[in-house]
């Protein structure tokens, strides 16, 4: 009977520090997966000089709008296309739940959010669309939200102030994340005067091929464009450029996306 007893404490105990390493394990995992967007996510809600970049934006983009009006006719019509999430309204609330839950980027966390339709606007940028609509030129918003997100989404907008939050003005992604296709389509009866957005994405599908030294040399080639007809706001808590950085793909493991952010850091040599 002894025996017995000692067989299946000893079991007991072994099941029970199995599941300590489990969850010791899935802790880690957790903290691998999110917790290098502790900092960003706190930058972007907490430091004033986020505030300071998107008035400091909105301000040259103004500017911007007026210097290159007079280069159209009066009976063309302009317009701006600005980008969506971290352009106009500002979803870092996801991103810190996404820090405490442990859980990264999820298409259906993704739409219960953007479903409360509490995103708030950014700082100037309700009081630069009601400028564009003062000057004679409509914005358009051109995001890669879902289709089945225009309703809420439309809501959200009129809810926080901007103008020309209707269904002419937006356009969603349907199936490809590329841009190009829409931004012509806003081309074929309106001049583009400017693009805002917080990835080089929103601007020309130049930028969508960032094989060499992260798009950076892009960049370079075009730097006369920005804060010119390309207004770019802050965002370091996702992008483009951290697909980049896993090799162009998010289908890694979390602890390969660790080591993949420790190996492109630049330290002193």
């Amino acid at each position: 009977m002894k025996q017995i007893l000692v067989g299946l404490i000893t079991g007991i105990m072994l099941i029970s520090a199995s599941c300590n390493v489990i969850n010791k394990k899935e802790e880690s995992d957790q903290i691998t997966a999110m917790d290098h967007k502790v900092m960003s996510v706190l930058w972007y809600q907490r430091s004033p000089e986020v505030k300071a970049l998107y008035i400091q934006g909105f301000n040259i983009a103004k500017q911007s709008l007026v210097r290159h009006l007079p280069e159209y006719d009066k009976d063309v019509k302009k317009a701006v296309v600005v980008d969506i999430d971290e352009t106009m309204l500002n979803n870092s609330p996801y991103e810190a739940s996404e820090v405490f839950k442990g859980k990264g980027y999820a298409p259906d966390t993704w739409k219960e959010w953007t479903d409360l339709m509490k995103a708030k606007a950014l700082p100037g940028a309700v009081e630069f669309s009601k400028f564009a609509k003062e000057h004679g030129v409509e914005v358009f918003y051109i995001s890669n939200r879902k289709v089945n997100e225009t309703e809420t989404t439309l809501k959200n907008l009129q809810s926080e102030g901007f103008e020309f939050a209707d269904e002419a003005h937006i356009i969603l992604r349907d199936s490809v994340s590329s841009k190009k296709a829409r931004r012509a389509i806003v081309s074929e009866n309106y001049a583009i005067v400017l693009l805002i957005g917080d990835n080089l994405n929103d601007f020309s599908e130049v930028f969508e091929d960032r094989s060499d030294d992260f798009g950076k040399n892009i960049v370079e080639m075009y730097k006369d464009s920005f804060g010119d007809r390309f207004i770019m706001m802050p965002n370091p808590m996702y992008g483009e450029w951290e697909k980049s950085a896993y090799g162009d793909t998010y289908k890694i493991s979390n602890e390969e996306k660790y080591k993949k952010r420790k190996e492109h850091l630049m330290p002193i040599k």
